[in-house]
């Protein structure tokens, strides 16, 4: 794999991290399915077209949901299970405390697009003061701590902060 290869296979490991899951629905091939907000049509178009040069063999689908409020991608491929940084069947990445690999984390040529895959699907941008700020969620600890690292090494002062998680009982 070349290196314009493995920058865009960082932007998927993040972009699934963020908002993929994995399957093997048909026992032959394992699905990864990215969900997407629908006012957000042009990253499904540019997750869509990563997918398309990572597995250019394999067909990528992209189906709306009947409540139009998210899209789903699709790939079916076996190269996932490699590529992926969580297996399918072992249970949620959450579960499994799903991490960016070590090839991304040490290689600022690869932390730049996994980090934008991770803020498309789990961050937000916005100014606040006449500062743009980024904020990362996720629930997944050694993940929050793998983004933090990145962005030490991008050259920036990150700050973890733990919020409590409201439960039903209230």
């Amino acid at each position: 794999m070349n290196k314009q290869e493995k920058k865009n296979l960082a932007y998927i490991i993040g972009v699934a991290l963020g908002d993929g899951n994995l399957s093997n629905p048909n026992k032959r091939a394992i699905r990864l399915r990215i969900t997407c907000d629908s006012k957000y049509p042009k990253i499904g178009t540019e997750i869509t077209q990563a997918l398309k040069l990572l597995f250019p063999s394999n067909k990528v689908s992209y189906v709306h949901r009947k409540e139009k409020t998210c899209f789903d991608i699709s790939v079916y491929s076996n190269k996932l299970d490699a590529y992926i940084p969580w297996k399918v069947g072992c249970g949620t990445k959450h579960e499994q405390q799903a991490q960016v690999p070590d090839w991304v984390l040490n290689d600022v040529d690869f932390i730049h697009p996994c980090l934008k895959g991770l803020i498309q699907t789990d961050g937000s941008i916005y100014q606040d003061r006449g500062y743009m700020m980024i904020n990362f969620t996720n629930i997944i600890k050694p993940l929050a701590k793998n983004v933090e690292s990145m962005i030490k090494k991008l050259g920036y002062t990150p700050h973890l902060y733990q919020s409590m998680q409201k439960t039903g009982n209230t």
